[in-house]
């Protein structure tokens, strides 16, 4: 029995070491094309991830056959984006998590003119350096009923960005807080309401300056929310004056 034990143990540490070698005769070259062939097929996985199901888009055929529309889903960032909620698996590799949307430059990526965000059952706007904006939740709207001639599309159109820097900090500020603007709330962080209709204006100096009318369809079982979306007008981007203001 001993023996037979013995020649076992022999037996699997030789069929280790044989393994070992199989797996050394791979090239850098074919390990690293392995790499690459994983990269996109998990590229492909998140893709599906984060797609709108097909009767969405069915849905909203009428609006999704208008010019600069579209259906996003978001993803909640609380669970999703590791590089900031360090506890969380990296469940989607892509920075952000998918919690991030560019009306503009149509991705999900973040640090591409990033115009909304969802974390905590809340959308927001306005993320890094002297980037801001504004959130308005409207009447129940369809987005194909709304326009830039929409009422209370006005005061967010009207609204002019400061182009020096203590000015822009104060705006951050102030709309971080929220701020009333021609008898408007308006706030860059809201509530998450399924079915409810909003107004966003999206500042990013230099790179683009938004107006965009979003509604919200559905809230997903892992916190995800799909929204439809209709740009409603663009802006010059504005741009900082750096020079120093006399006092």
């Amino acid at each position: 029995m001993k023996r037979h034990l013995m020649l076992f143990l022999a037996l699997l540490i030789a069929s280790g070491f044989n393994s070992g070698a199989v797996a050394q005769t791979k090239t850098r070259e074919q390990l690293r094309d392995e790499i690459e062939s994983k990269r996109s097929e998990l590229i492909a996985l998140e893709k599906q991830f984060l797609a709108v199901p097909e009767a969405d888009r069915t849905a909203f055929a009428d609006l999704l056959a208008e010019p600069n529309t579209g259906l996003i889903r978001l993803l909640p960032r609380e669970i999703f984006d590791s590089e900031t909620y360090k506890k969380n698996s990296k469940t989607i590799t892509m920075r952000g998590g998918g919690a991030y949307y560019s009306f503009v430059r149509l991705t999900h990526e973040y640090g591409f003119g990033s115009d909304i965000e969802l974390d905590h059952d809340q959308l927001s706007v306005g993320f890094a350096g002297y980037d801001y904006g504004m959130l308005l939740r409207i009447h129940d709207v369809s987005l194909q009923d709304l326009s830039a001639e929409y009422p209370y599309a006005a005061p967010l159109i009207r609204y002019s960005p400061p182009t020096y820097e203590e000015a822009i900090r104060n705006e951050q500020r102030a709309f971080s807080l929220g701020t009333v603007i021609d008898g408007l709330s308006l706030k860059r962080i809201v509530p998450v309401e399924v079915n409810a209709t909003y107004l966003l204006r999206s500042i990013s100096y230099r790179d683009s300056d938004i107006l965009v009318g979003l509604k919200v369809i559905r809230r997903d079982s892992d916190g995800s929310v799909v929204l439809a979306w209709k740009l409603l007008k663009k802006f010059k981007a504005p741009e900082v004056d750096r020079r120093i203001v006399a006092r």
